[in-house]
């Protein structure tokens, strides 16, 4: 992103009076850690986020694959509204909110499969979301991870059609969850119930790119992608640092 975009989001913001501000976590806000449970969010950041809500311009939205209890434990002392679980929960108003209704009889057939790929790649495991399932690569041999997350999503892809899944293959991560969630159709009804005048969103994933996608409809909107790799993101970070910098510009 050049400098000459940043001052026309900075312009942009300071003029606007209805703004959203949808911000991924892992990979945007705090770098990947190899243990989930630490990537606790920084004081900085921390005080920058509090100085964005605190203003009532603006609706600040941090929006995640992660499971709502999960993020819940980040940022319960933070007044802040949340998307969690791609879509499937919402925090609003200090209330979390179910955003649709599944039986779950789809992970009977699902698990048995990530368990089997576990029991061959050692260091990879399983995690089980209300919503959602998914096998973690990250702390295991890149070159075993990377060969048996494509034979997972080989055999994925012959169980998932009759329970109307999706796969998302994302950061060192394989993901199943139903094609009703998703942080584009999540995206899509919040901005579609209102009248903002300012949209910024930011993320690193593939999970991100059904949000970017949705705003691709929507040229007045700014959408950033951290780090490499083909995007549907109209502007471009190369790490986490650039979003803060960013961000601490607006809150002042």
């Amino acid at each position: 992103m050049t400098n000459k975009i940043k001052e026309k989001i900075k312009d942009r913001y300071k003029i606007a009076t209805d703004r959203l501000i949808l911000l991924d976590y892992d990979g945007t806000l705090v770098n990947y850690t190899n243990m989930p449970h630490t990537a606790v969010l920084p004081e900085d950041i921390t005080d920058i986020i509090l100085k964005l809500v605190g203003d009532s311009k603006t609706k600040l939205f941090i929006i995640t694959g992660r499971g709502y209890e999960d993020i819940d434990k980040f940022l319960d002392h933070i007044p802040v509204n949340i998307i969690a679980d791609h879509g499937a929960m919402k925090k609003e108003d200090g209330k979390w909110k179910r955003q649709l209704e599944d039986n779950f009889q789809w992970k009977k057939t699902i698990i048995p499969i990530l368990n089997q790929i576990t029991m061959l790649c050692p260091e990879s495991y399983v995690e089980e979301k209300l919503f959602s399932l998914t096998w973690h690569y990250r702390n295991a041999d890149p070159v075993l991870g990377l060969k048996y997350s494509r034979e997972l999503i080989a055999l994925l892809k012959k169980s998932v059609n009759p329970y109307n899944l999706k796969i998302l293959d994302g950061n060192k991560v394989v993901e199943v969850l139903t094609n009703e969630t998703g942080k584009g159709i999540a995206v899509k009804k919040l901005y579609n119930q209102n009248n903002f005048d300012f949209v910024l969103s930011i993320g690193d994933d593939v999970t991100d790119e059904e949000m970017f996608e949705f705003f691709l409809h929507h040229p007045e909107t700014f959408t950033v992608k951290v780090g490499k790799g083909v995007t549907n993101a109209r502007y471009k970070f190369n790490t986490t640092t650039e979003v803060i910098s960013l961000l601490k510009q607006l809150s002042v």
